[in-house]
């Protein structure tokens, strides 16, 4: 399975100013398996200690003298350490939190070393423990599970996913070629993105396995809950593992996790669950002008889960039952929305952890709500996800009344579209609003598609 991740990799390699790199990310997202591919391809030799598995190694990186340090591990492990030719990983190291701090040396005394770093637990490595982070002498890479266009291409529909990266609007896509790409788009709903499911339906063709690899994952991250500190309330985490995939797309209150809790201690295991990287949480801006960050409310949040395959799992849904039209409007909608903001969340640059946003107005007998709110360079963009070929934008027309902007964004399962809208702001005066409707399928090319628009209304 090729990661997009892998590119940057290559870059990361021959650039000039280059830093120890730690990536982050959940459990089996495939970090281990993305480095090591990377390491034995494109170095001549390749040095991995897993720190969970040899906690002891950890006393070779003990010395401040680094070039004592690369001795003493190609000493241990009978590995070459050859500056451009060796690539040195540092797996789980969650396991030995001082040795973060040991990483600026490598920066500052042999910078010519490739060494990557990664864990599933680093975020609690980072806030629990006393230590120098080697600040502006290490980088970071985000990795989430695998997107659609992963899933085609580990799929051997490459035509399929070229056709997707080359279309431009407004060229209409014949009616054939569309259900196609929506069957895919249902299957890898289905099956999400978390590379084991993936694998197990690429050899097997059997949704049993699937379901079966997606239990396993969810099984996994709860006997994590051991290792997120020595004051964990393990069964409100259980509790809230369970009942955020009930929450898709609606603002969490914090009594419909445990209404017998303090609403302190829900938020806790919240916290603690973003922290693992199994939930995160999409804020409240107001959307007026960009950054959209100075507009957030940290109160109001709606949860995004890890995977939409392990959202599925979760809801115990019978994948083999709901493969038809129905499967990605099932639950309200939920589902498709879980599957553009897992999609947005990592469709930016991997160096940098992406905010998302959405917008809702709390009106009684006049509310609305916006899904999602992008940045695409000064440009707001709200985004509507229907779960059908159809439905109403009322809160879109709502938002384009009160913030009077240019360009919007509608994800369905419908062909793709283009209207112009002319809606009456608030003002009295009128609002011209460029309305892109896409297919799921589309949602890679979000940045490209809204370019190529914008670019057209500006001529």
């Amino acid at each position: 399975m090729k990661r997009k991740l892998y590119d940057y990799l290559l870059s990361w390699k021959d650039r000039y100013n280059r830093k120890p790199l730690i990536v982050r990310g959940a459990r089996q997202v495939g970090k281990t398996y993305l480095i090591r591919q990377f390491g034995e391809a494109q170095f001549a030799h390749y040095l991995e200690i897993n720190f969970d598995e040899t906690p002891q190694k950890a006393e070779i990186f003990e010395s401040s003298d680094i070039k004592q340090v690369l001795e003493y591990l190609s000493l241990e492990s009978g590995v070459p350490i050859v500056p451009g030719r060796t690539l040195i990983f540092l797996d789980e190291i969650q396991r030995v939190p001082w040795l973060f701090a040991k990483l600026r040396y490598f920066y500052e005394k042999a910078p010519e070393i490739h060494i990557i770093a990664a864990g599933s637990l680093l975020d609690f490595t980072l806030a629990e423990h006393e230590f120098s982070m080697p600040v502006g002498r290490v980088e970071y890479l985000f990795m989430g599970p695998m997107d659609f266009p992963e899933f085609l291409e580990s799929i051997n529909q490459r035509n399929i996913l070229d056709f997707i990266r080359k279309w431009e609007p407004p060229n209409q896509i014949p009616l054939p070629i569309h259900e196609k790409l929506v069957e895919f788009t249902r299957t890898y709903t289905a099956i999400g993105g978390m590379p084991s499911a993936v694998d197990a339906y690429i050899k097997t063709g059997s949704f049993q396995q699937v379901a079966m690899e997606q239990t396993s994952i969810i099984q996994t991250c709860r006997d994590d809950f051991s290792k997120y500190g020595k004051k964990i309330d393990a069964g409100l985490l259980r509790l809230t593992l369970e009942k955020i995939p009930q929450l898709i797309g609606r603002k969490v209150k914090y009594v419909e996790i445990d209404r017998d809790k303090k609403a302190a201690e829900v938020s806790s295991s919240i916290r603690m669950l973003q922290m693992a990287r199994l939930l995160y949480c999409v804020h409240h801006s107001a959307g007026n002008s960009p950054p959209l960050s100075s507009e957030k409310k940290e109160k109001d949040f709606k949860p995004l889960f890890l995977d939409v395959g392990l959202m599925m799992s979760s809801l115990n849904m019978n994948i083999t039952g709901l493969l038809n039209k129905g499967l990605i409007a099932a639950n309200n909608g939920a589902i498709a929305e879980q599957f553009i903001g897992q999609h947005l969340l990592y469709s930016g640059e991997p160096y940098k952890e992406r905010q998302l946003f959405y917008w809702n107005r709390e009106k009684r007998g006049a509310a609305a709500e916006i899904d999602y709110l992008i940045q695409t360079d000064s440009t707001i963009i709200p985004i509507e996800v229907k779960a059908g070929v159809t439905g109403t934008l009322k809160s879109l027309h709502v938002f384009i009344q009160e913030k009077s902007t240019a360009q919007a964004l509608r994800f369905n399962l419908a062909p793709p579209s283009m209207t112009n809208l002319t809606i009456k702001t608030t003002q009295g005066h009128p609002a011209q609003c460029q309305l892109l409707s896409l297919p799921l399928y589309f949602i890679s090319e979000t940045e490209r598609l809204c370019s190529l628009v914008k670019a057209d209304t500006d001529r």
